[in-house]
């Protein structure tokens, strides 16, 4: 009699329950992954996984300084806030790790397809390989803040409130539009309030800085509302 043996890929979701919870379901595409959870606790023992899914990173990079260390292992991070290239200069360490940025914010961990920056370009048949074992399509992007589509869609919400602060049209009648006239699963409001507009305020701040590009300059009515910690919707 044969027997034949799978290997199964222990991999550590580190992160808030809700996204981690979002992007289990994703991996779950795969049936060869052993999947926990952790909320990022710095004695974590990270070596006894095969692979690493950090959320946390956007918010605080300080882990970084650990996974920098473990030689040859995946860690995918977060990265829409900041850039791989500068979160390993900041930390001031040598990343031995296979470092990649994904986006993983609310509403993209689900979407067919995603979008990963390397740290090393010439590791891409190893992203590949990792991606396929996960069952997830991907487009390689470049290494920058707000990566792709949250630079479109945060440029999107801050010209929505532009409108909206001119008095031009409501909430609901730009979300409507927007969504009639491009086939977007959400309006920008409505997927403001998704992301967060702490997490939309900051990424563009950070892209404005970056670039001093005018598109990213941030809408007052935006700023507003997230000093405030406010929605645009009420919570229910």
């Amino acid at each position: 009699m044969r027997f034949e043996f799978k290997i199964i890929m222990k991999i550590l979701l580190v992160g808030e329950e809700q996204r981690a919870e979002e992007l289990r379901a994703k991996l779950l595409a795969s049936p060869d992954l052993e999947i926990d959870f952790s909320d990022g606790d710095a004695d974590e023992d990270y070596k006894d996984y095969d692979c690493i899914f950090d959320l946390n990173f956007d918010d605080d990079p300080s882990n970084l300084t650990i996974y920098a260390g473990l030689r040859d292992k995946p860690v995918f991070v977060n990265a829409v806030k900041l850039s791989l290239n500068e979160a390993v200069y900041s930390a001031n360490v040598k990343a031995r790790c296979l470092l990649f940025g994904f986006n993983g914010l609310p509403s993209f961990i689900s979407q067919n397809k995603w979008e990963v920056s390397l740290y090393r370009k010439f590791q891409t048949p190893d992203l590949d390989k990792l991606m396929k074992q996960f069952g997830i399509d991907y487009c390689a992007v470049e290494d920058r803040i707000g990566l792709v589509k949250p630079r479109i869609i945060f440029m999107i919400i801050n010209e929505a409130c532009y409108t909206l602060q001119e008095g031009t049209a409501s909430i609901e009648d730009i979300d409507m539009g927007m969504k009639l006239g491009t086939n977007y699963p959400f309006g920008p409001f409505e997927w403001c309030d998704k992301i967060g507009i702490t997490t939309v305020f900051e990424t563009l701040a950070v892209l404005y800085e970056d670039t001093k590009d005018e598109r990213y300059k941030v809408c007052p009515l935006l700023k507003a509302k997230y000093l405030r910690n406010e929605t645009f919707y009420r919570q229910k």
